[in-house]
């Protein structure tokens, strides 16, 4: 395997002081679909920006390809990482293909020229997504799922070793929340590694081929669908308003479990 990112007992805190991730060890190896799972406020969100270098930890190191994060210039960063948030904090008046484009900074010549190949890669990427329809379009005209394949579109035009993708299906319908985790795991298969912090735990079953469960800043559980995805793992950490069950396995396959809230009445 090769590891692509890694941390070791990662630590940060916001002001108060706040113990946002606390010690964790984690590791992405090249054609993994990790996910990143646990309740509001358990640090995943944080976790993810730590890795993307947008957070410096108070503790710990994180190491890209076996080099440090901090020692990697912006520009290397952007070539190998691509981050993908939940929303943008203000919405430029640019057009969907410019935004996108803005993806080839990591790439770009000292003259910071966009050329036919940079046109070429980001078009591919706006299909992949699904966004190719709007690219002439404001992109603050679109909707918010719209606006979230656009963000994936833009990380794809990155061709990054390593996503890291923050709750990527919030704002999209069932058919778009299915073709983003497909298309993550496509890519995953080719060689690239993804970490997805996703509320999700069915798309996380279906796609994952590792999970992660955070609890209060730390990794309480790592490894399988079957082995995390389970009442006595999952229930201490979101509690008793779940129910369980499992799909007929295949040729193969253990049969995928799934999980959903339910609440007896």
């Amino acid at each position: 395997m090769v590891r692509l990112i890694e941390a070791r007992g990662l630590s940060f805190e916001y002001p108060g002081p706040i113990r946002a991730v606390d010690e964790v060890e984690l590791a992405l190896d090249a054609g993994e679909l990790l996910t990143v799972i646990g309740p509001n406020g358990s640090g995943k969100s944080t976790l993810l920006k730590l890795f993307g270098g947008r957070l410096a930890p108070r503790a710990g190191s994180i190491e890209l390809d076996g080099t440090e994060l901090a020692r990697h210039s912006h520009r290397e960063r952007a070539r190998r990482i691509a981050f993908v948030p939940q929303s943008l904090a203000a919405l430029p008046e640019v057009l969907v293909l410019d935004f996108v484009l803005g993806g080839r900074y990591g790439h770009l010549g000292l003259w910071r020229q966009v050329g036919a190949h940079d046109r070429e890669v980001a078009w591919r990427a706006l299909r992949d997504a699904d966004a190719a329809d709007f690219a002439g379009r404001l992109l603050s005209e679109l909707s918010g799922g719209q606006r979230q394949r656009v963000l994936i579109a833009r990380a794809l035009a990155q061709e990054a070793g390593v996503l890291l993708v923050d709750e990527p299906t919030n704002s999209l319908d069932p058919e778009h929340q299915i073709s983003v985790f497909d298309l993550l795991a496509r890519l995953t298969c080719e060689g690239r590694g993804a970490i997805v912090v996703t509320h999700d735990l069915n798309l996380a079953s279906q796609f994952a081929t590792r999970l992660a469960l955070m609890q209060e800043g730390r990794v309480v559980a790592s490894g399988s669908a079957n082995e995390v995805l389970r009442r006595e793992v999952l229930e201490p950490v979101y509690g008793v308003h779940l129910r369980y069950g499992s799909f007929p396995a295949g040729q193969g396959d253990e049969g995928r479990p799934f999980v959903v809230p339910w609440l007896e009445r």
